[in-house]
């Protein structure tokens, strides 16, 4: 995806050429994503899915209901609330949740904040990082031996060498170079008291195979994965949305601009992208023709340093 694509496979994707761009292959995708969801209830006994209320959990939560039936998810919704979300993301977030009959477990940066684990720089700081924190104390609440997440391999080089069954030690640290072998789908699981697991379960999708996935299975997503008109600024080649917590600074020069989300975070370090695509077909199309993947055309946080995403899942970051 990060590579150009071909006029020609463009056009095959594109209804006006006639053409349809095959989806045959999420058929095994969602064979992979549903065997994992369902070797973690069996091997783990405190598991739960991390939901933010994104494309690609909702992807996840699909292929969950699919494993397992409506309403009948073995494991609780879990998600870090940094106080500082989109409330579209969070409104359809607690939607999905009561739709499906799931338990949904919010926990929240400000609450580590009150109890002093959680320390911001300055007023203004992102409170991303920090999410960390927070996501190791609910862990230890709720004493949780594994945690289902929607990364996938393509988003970002930190991601790309991880495991789909991904060991944290103790400290809920993640070590790169005592990964355990991953042979065909067979998985080590064995824990030592403390440590927990992250699984990965869409590891091998694509953001392409993501959309044309939500194209296929009609994905409800929040509505600001879509084109709206949105005040943003131009900041170092990229589109800061213009909220309270981000205002413009002096000099900068407010635009009103057609925008879409490719991926949703925290409102300080998420950004746009200029777009007119509505739906999912439309995005399939502008996505083959992405040569920047989506968390480096819209994380402000990724750009902080080259290692930024490996230093905080050394951390403990999702």
């Amino acid at each position: 995806m990060n590579a150009r694509t071909e006029t020609e496979l463009l056009q095959a994707a594109d209804p006006s050429h006639g053409h349809h761009l095959s989806n045959a292959h999420l058929d095994a995708l969602e064979e992979e994503t549903i065997f994992i969801l369902r070797e973690v209830a069996a091997a783990f006994e405190r598991p739960a899915l991390l939901f933010s209320g994104g494309k690609d959990s909702l992807v996840m939560l699909k292929c969950a209901e699919k494993a397992f039936g409506a309403g009948r998810l073995p494991y609780p919704l879990l998600m870090i609330d940094t106080g500082h979300n989109f409330p579209e993301v969070t409104d359809f977030r607690d939607f999905r949740a009561r739709e499906l009959g799931a338990e949904l477990i919010v926990r929240s940066v400000e609450t580590s904040m009150a109890r002093g684990t959680v320390r911001l720089a300055h007023p203004g700081e992102s409170r991303n990082v920090h999410q960390s924190v927070t996501l190791l104390e609910a862990i230890e609440e709720f004493r949780f031996d594994a945690l289902i997440g929607g990364a996938r391999r393509d988003e970002e080089k930190a991601r790309a060498k991880e495991r789909i069954f991904s060991h944290r030690d103790s400290f809920g640290q993640w070590q790169p170079k005592a990964q355990r072998p991953e042979l065909w789908t067979l998985f080590n699981t064995r824990l030592a008291p403390g440590e927990h697991f992250r699984v990965f379960p869409i590891s091998n999708w694509t953001e392409l195979d993501v959309w044309q996935y939500i194209e296929r299975e009609q994905i409800g997503l929040p509505s600001i994965y879509y084109t709206h008109r949105r005040e943003v600024v131009d900041r170092r080649g990229l589109l800061v949305p213009v909220t309270g917590l981000t205002p413009p600074r002096d000099g900068e020069t407010v635009q009103i601009r057609d925008v879409r989300f490719r991926t949703v975070g925290d409102i300080t370090c998420t950004c746009p992208v200029e777009s007119l695509a509505a739906t999912p077909g439309d995005i399939v199309i502008e996505t083959l023709a992405a040569d920047v993947s989506e968390r480096g055309a819209t994380r402000m946080d990724d750009k902080t340093s080259e290692a930024s995403m490996e230093k905080r899942k050394k951390d403990g970051y999702f």
